[in-house]
């Protein structure tokens, strides 16, 4: 509540409010001069992919949101050597690499290794200079056969859980979860205690 014989105040903000109003009524030339450049791009970096290099499955950081997986910074060193890909290769033939993360998990660990696998399996490395084909290059057929990959390759698309359906027995009817529950918190509270008396009765038994 207002106190004291002060002026009501009346405060006249947002002047001349037309003055400021961004308007966006470029978006369409946008649009039509950004799908130019995608494809200007396209021509400069073939026969590399248009999405850039390839990248690694990792979780999401904090409790809310490490159930999803998204694409990584890059493939960790435990990554490519597992995958028998020297890091100074990698970047070279489109996988990008990250030296300062560290494999946390054997399961994200496999998967990055299955995906370099896949990638190395699928990929077509093009000569330097042309007719000049040095050990690692893909054969004349293949490079005839080769087109350039657009949108993502190798998605990431997170595994949907199945559900394992069972029937209800009459075991699980008659079983009492709380009950069992009070029962091991007890057991868990007094652990100590008993194992002390335990070899307390031990050593009387000894003597």
């Amino acid at each position: 509540m207002v106190k004291h014989n002060n002026v009501v105040p009346n405060g006249h903000f947002r002047k001349h409010w037309q003055n400021y109003v961004k308007t966006w009524f470029n978006q369409p030339a946008r649009k039509t001069r950004r799908r130019i450049a995608r494809q200007k791009k396209a021509v400069k970096i073939f026969p590399r992919p248009t999405a850039g290099p390839l990248r690694p499955v990792v979780h999401g950081q904090t409790l809310k949101y490490n159930m999803k997986v998204r694409a990584g910074r890059g493939f960790s060193l435990e990554e490519l050597k597992a995958a028998g890909i020297p890091k100074k290769l990698a970047p070279t033939i489109g996988i990008s690499v990250d030296h300062r993360r560290r494999n946390r998990s054997l399961e994200g660990f496999q998967t990055n290794v299955q995906r370099l696998k896949t990638y190395k399996a699928k990929l077509v490395v093009f000569p330097r200079r042309v007719r000049k084909f040095k050990a690692g290059d893909s054969t004349p057929e293949e490079l005839a056969t080769a087109t350039q990959v657009s949108g993502p390759y190798l998605p990431i698309v997170r595994e949907k859980p199945t559900v394992e359906l069972v029937k209800v027995t009459e075991d699980m009817k008659s079983f009492k979860a709380y009950d069992k529950l009070r029962l091991e918190r007890t057991n868990e509270r007094h652990v100590g205690v008993r194992a002390k008396r335990a070899a307390e009765a031990e050593k009387e038994e000894k003597k």
